[in-house]
């Protein structure tokens, strides 16, 4: 579904991306895991289509990205929500955007679906401003699902979340991956969300980023760090990775 080939970036004199080489599978979970600022967000720019690479190729979707940007949807960690429109007006906002041939209605109709299947059947009336922040990121998931696009982009969206919500939202994320089976692309560079979420994790260093390590967790879904002895393994080694990848 995407593959990046000897990707490089450079902005000015200093180089972002350097060699970078990786395949996404349709339908596949891939976590992008890397310190802050090593580059994970622009890869998603770069699938996108909204900068382009300065040496290498990209292909999405057997296509160059500037000719897929209809097969794809954003997840920002920022729910972006316009504060005039309600839920449901603002679930079917991406539509009216990409689709504007659709009529409101089938608009409403598309997006009140998903709002149901984020668990905001009864909220699709409020403004922006009474929403928590959950369900103001449940209505950004929404929003990308009513698109139904092959591929979505999630750019560390809920790590301005409480704990507890965060782990409420990767639990209803993997359900709807599983129902829908997008390919999902998802950036953090939180060690435990990266393994409850990937079916691999491409691990990043610090910039030029490449890939360093792939980790490819074996554990079934729902996935419980503190009760299974290969996670915490695997969490222990991503630790002392970061660790040098840091002080390198």
């Amino acid at each position: 579904m995407i593959v990046f080939q000897n990707v490089g970036l450079k902005f000015g004199e200093v180089q972002i991306l350097e060699n970078l080489n990786f395949a996404v599978q349709k339908g596949e979970f891939i976590c992008l895991l890397g310190p802050s600022g090593c580059g994970k967000s622009t890869i998603l720019r770069l699938i996108g289509d909204l900068i382009s690479g300065t040496s290498g190729t990209i292909q999405v979707a057997g296509s160059s990205p500037g000719l897929t940007w209809e097969k794809i949807a954003y997840v920002f960690q920022n729910p972006r929500l316009l504060p005039w429109k309600n839920a449901l007006e603002n679930a079917a906002f991406g539509l009216e955007m990409r689709f504007p041939k659709l009529s409101v209605t089938e608009r409403r109709v598309l997006a009140s679906e998903q709002l149901t299947k984020v668990g905001l059947a009864n909220d699709m009336h409020k403004m922006p401003i009474v929403l928590s922040g959950g369900e103001r990121q449940r209505v950004a998931i929404a929003r990308a699902l009513a698109l139904k696009p092959e591929i979505i982009l999630m750019d560390e969206p809920f790590s301005a979340l409480d704990p507890n919500t965060r782990r409420i939202l990767r639990l209803q994320l993997i359900e709807l991956w599983k129902e829908i089976g997008n390919t999902i692309i998802f950036v953090t560079h939180d060690i435990d969300e990266a393994l409850e979420l990937g079916d691999r994790i491409f691990v990043l260093g610090k910039k030029p980023a490449s890939v360093q390590n792939v980790i490819e967790p074996k554990a079934l879904r729902p996935r419980e760090i503190e009760i299974d002895e290969e996670l915490r393994k695997i969490k222990v080694s991503l630790i002392h990775e970061f660790r040098k990848i840091v002080e390198t």
